[in-house]
């Protein structure tokens, strides 16, 4: 498996994964709106760093947004010594190979490499299996961080959950 930065010639490539990814964990209904976001990786690349997972034969089987701090147009966050995890996808038939993991590991690589205090990131009650890796990783829920969303194709009877979680890199109190 190899990890490297999204090249130019990759984008609509990992929007479509990214769109089956989400579809998937929704039963295979459609995401909405929210499609044109996943699909849209060259507005991701602007601000952000999007890394894409290779499999063994060269083939593009997923990717992540890196965030590396607030004020950037993917951040979920204002804490200013934070670094954030976005739109985690792995295309279907490659989950379970590892992929998922070793994108989420060079986030966490480059937040250090950064300086960050902390890594940030929502996911979905779907998530079931993110969820679970995050928390194998270290991540721990962070309620106070959480948002629910109500607009369409949600309400406020059944509004979208974003449950928040972050990973603390390093001390932060004065030795």
């Amino acid at each position: 498996m190899e990890i490297r930065p999204i090249r130019d010639n990759e984008h609509a490539e990992l929007g479509q994964i990214t769109v089956r990814s989400y579809r998937h964990l929704a039963g295979g209904e459609s995401l909405g709106g929210y499609e044109e976001v996943l699909i849209d990786v060259t507005s991701r690349t602007r601000d952000c760093e999007v890394f894409v997972a290779l499999s063994d034969e060269g083939r593009l089987v997923g990717g992540v947004t890196y965030v590396p701090g607030p004020g950037t147009s993917m951040s979920e966050f204002t804490d200013p010594t934070a670094a954030g995890i976005r739109h985690l996808a792995v295309d279907p038939q490659f989950q379970g190979s590892g992929a998922g993991r070793a994108l989420v590991d060079a986030c966490i690589e480059r937040a250090r490499d950064q300086h960050r205090d902390c890594v940030r990131l929502h996911s979905t009650p779907p998530m079931v299996i993110a969820r679970a890796m995050y928390e194998r990783l270290g991540f721990v829920h962070t309620p106070e961080f959480d948002l629910f969303f109500d607009e369409e194709p949600y309400s406020p009877e059944e509004p979208l959950h974003l449950i928040a979680y972050a990973l603390t890199l390093r001390d932060t109190e004065p030795a």
